[in-house]
């Protein structure tokens, strides 16, 4: 039984959604890395993020992490992005989150890997550069 026989409306496929959308979707992602990895200022002009800090919380912290860097991986998906893209990008997930485990040294290598906002780069190059961007920002 498909969708339409259950009175739903079809899905539309992934490469279906329209280029504004799209292009609000990837300013979202953009933020949101932005704000997991470098929102917060530290003197010597370092930054960090939301992740890293969460991350501090045993256990808790690099599950949440992980859970708010996935969100990343599945608009990558929902853009269209190709399978070795997402894997990458699950990988980066995935290091950062297992090295994460390790009390201190994993928090230190948290603050500095930056999973989001590779990913967003790997995004970007693959479904190519959008206007204002600058080019890769990882």
């Amino acid at each position: 039984m498909g969708r339409e026989d259950q009175g739903l409306s079809p899905r539309p496929p992934r490469s279906g959604t329209p280029p504004a959308d799209h292009e609000k979707s990837r300013e979202r992602l953009r933020r949101l890395a932005h704000v997991l990895d470098s929102s917060v200022s530290l003197p010597g002009g370092y930054r960090i993020g939301v992740d890293g800090i969460i991350g501090l919380i045993p256990g808790l912290g690099d599950a949440a992490g992980a859970l708010l860097s996935s969100y990343i991986l599945l608009e990558g998906h929902r853009l269209g992005a190709s399978a070795p893209v997402l894997m990458r990008m699950a990988f980066n997930i995935l290091l950062e989150t297992v090295v994460g485990l390790v009390p201190v040294a994993g928090d230190l290598f948290d603050f500095a890997w930056k999973a989001n906002r590779r990913n967003v780069a790997l995004l970007e190059d693959h479904l190519g550069e959008s206007p204002g961007t600058g080019g890769r920002d990882a």
